[in-house]
């Protein structure tokens, strides 16, 4: 079995899975008379291919317990995935590159420390929701046309990866 020890979220990182939401040395811009800075983090979140449409959910999660052993995984091929916690609740997202169904050493995971967000890109195979703390997370995602079925793709290891936190 392979034991996968969660490293700390950065974008360099994570890049080849998606984008980290955080405004961390990005250049901000001042809007409502000078009293916010914005942040514009992604300019497509690419929701509308064949027809979907944006979709913004809540998801409110248990707290697991680690170390937890991971068989089931999903990708959604046609549009991206946001995760982002709404009160500071820190998560872990384990992801492996879309391309084809990935072995067990393909998957990598990420510590993300509640004060960052995350969006896979179409097709990261990814576990469902890790947190490490209960809470509410806002989810962003593509919404299925009328009359098509949600578009995502299962996957089961033959063997489970052991997910660890470190230290």
């Amino acid at each position: 079995m392979r034991r996968l020890v969660a490293r700390p979220l950065t974008a360099e990182a994570f890049a080849p899975f998606g984008t980290v939401i955080s405004a961390e040395g990005l250049p901000g811009h001042p809007i409502n008379a000078g009293t916010t800075l914005r942040f514009d983090v992604i300019p497509d979140l690419r929701l509308t291919l064949d027809g979907g449409t944006p979709l913004l959910a809540i998801y409110r999660a248990s707290e697991r317990q680690f170390p937890l052993l991971l068989v089931d995984f999903e990708r959604h091929a046609r549009g991206s995935q946001a995760f982002v916690p709404m009160a500071g609740a820190r998560f872990v997202v384990v992801v492996a590159r879309g391309d084809a169904p990935p072995t067990a050493e393909a998957f990598h995971a990420f510590a993300v420390d509640g004060t960052q967000g995350v969006v896979l890109a179409p097709g990261t195979w990814h576990h469902g929701l890790l947190a490490r703390d209960a809470g509410d997370f806002v989810v962003l995602e593509r919404g299925a046309p009328a009359g098509e079925r949600v578009d995502c793709e299962s996957l089961r290891l033959e063997a489970p990866v052991e997910l660890a936190l470190p230290g």
